[in-house]
């Protein structure tokens, strides 16, 4: 038995550009399936070209998935998506694409803990956390 967890981001709409840029940051295997491609799910014409379920696959493990909401839904606050683990020019490289057009909120340094530590924003507003285990 296992379980997964894996962040699910929404969007108003641009889906499919978010989707593509971190793509190109994680690498791995991009799907994208539109409402209209999933039979319309009874929303308006103008609608259906939005993304109603996308999601990366990378051989790493990685698994991120992010959709386009109907006007008729809410959009909530995404939070923060927190990457870690003790591949250190793996997630330095991640840190450099996350951060191309993004801004910095704490830069990626040696933490009080003991880590390498870094916090941003990416370009589409998404708020990330990376955190390299004992990292230099």
């Amino acid at each position: 038995m296992s379980v997964t967890l894996n962040p699910y981001l929404n969007f108003r709409d641009g889906t499919r550009d978010v989707m593509t840029f971190y793509a190109s940051v994680f690498g791995g295997d991009l799907t994208v399936t539109t409402f209209a491609e999933a039979g319309g799910m009874g929303l308006d014409e103008a609608e259906q070209h939005k993304v109603m379920h996308s999601q990366i696959v990378t051989g790493t493990g990685l698994t991120l998935m992010a959709a386009d909401l109907p006007a008729s839904m809410e959009v909530s606050a995404n939070g923060t998506v927190s990457l870690s683990g003790d591949d250190e020019p793996t997630l330095r490289g991640y840190w450099d694409g996350l951060t191309d057009g993004g801004s910095v909120t704490v830069p990626l340094e040696k933490a009080p803990w003991g880590d390498t530590f870094g916090m941003c924003t990416d370009r589409f507003g998404v708020g990330w956390m990376v955190n390299i285990l004992g990292g230099s």
